[in-house]
């Protein structure tokens, strides 16, 4: 898998922005709440949000491991983005918006619902 790839999932989420933190992170928010990290170093790394239910498994799986700083908050950094095919992907970009989505104030959630 490939950033460009992954960014364009991303991007086809209502109401996702898009910016460069801490200098080489290119990160993916809705409502200004990070759901999606991607290093814009190589090799490309991948930090997401997962169900609670999921978190252990996933992040003692081959390539992946609990994310720095937000394991606590359920996130696992995949270190290699191999380990997922693009419709993989797909269901956990997506769910980790969803799941970041459901968490946001009922006002932003109405301004992001008026302005998709």
């Amino acid at each position: 898998m490939d950033i460009e790839t992954l960014r364009d999932i991303c991007g086809s989420l209502p109401s996702v922005t898009e910016d460069v933190k801490w200098g080489n992170d290119l990160c993916f928010s809705i409502g200004e709440k990070m759901f999606c990290v991607m290093s814009l170093e190589s090799p490309l790394k991948v930090s997401f949000k997962v169900k609670d239910e999921e978190f252990d498994e996933l992040s003692n799986s081959t390539g992946i491991i609990p994310a720095p700083y937000v394991a606590r908050y359920k996130w696992v950094l995949v270190e290699d983005a191999t380990v997922f095919n693009k419709s993989k992907w797909e269901h956990y970009i997506r769910q980790s918006y969803e799941l970041v989505k459901q968490k946001l104030p009922k006002k932003v959630l109405a301004q992001i619902n008026q302005h998709p």
